[in-house]
């Protein structure tokens, strides 16, 4: 049994301390063990790369006030295209086929108006937000240039 193999079995808090003591020993050492777990995966860190891209375009979306993602976006796509594949292919039976055809028809179109829906309360919600901003302001300016003494800042 390798080296390597028995620090696994202790996991990545055994490759972090052997990182370190390598470092305390000679720098060379310790930096060759850290190319080293990192190019061999042994930190753990891209294991799951997925999760990680899941992550950063939840974060994205959530700072972007909930734009649909490039992974929605692309679940949408391939959904319409398994919609258009499926709607080709017939069963047999042309009673479900045409019920299947029309349910999704039905489905296209709440989720057309769905997401217009979105768009609308969307706006809406950018709509209030700029009209307050924009009251807010005429307030400041109904109330004159300076009302604060200087060095002091607004509540």
């Amino acid at each position: 049994m390798g080296y390597a193999a028995r620090f696994d079995e202790f996991g990545r808090p055994a490759w972090i301390a052997l990182t370190v003591l390598g470092f305390i020993v000679f720098w060379p050492i310790g930096l060759a063990l850290l190319i080293f777990s990192i190019w061999s995966r042994k930190m753990g860190y891209w294991h799951n790369h997925d999760e990680w891209h899941q992550r950063a375009e939840r974060l994205r979306d959530n700072m972007c006030g909930g734009w649909q993602s490039r992974a929605e976006r692309r679940e949408e796509r391939h959904a319409r295209r398994w919609a258009r594949h499926m709607s080709r292919h017939s069963s047999g039976n042309r009673a479900f086929d045409e019920y299947r055809e029309e349910t999704l028809r039905r489905l296209e179109e709440e989720q057309t108006d769905f997401h217009a829906f979105l768009d609308r309360l969307r706006m809406a919600k950018d709509k209030a937000e700029f009209d307050e901003f924009l009251n807010e302001r005429r307030r400041r300016a109904a109330q004159g240039p300076d009302v604060h003494p200087p060095g002091t800042t607004e509540a």
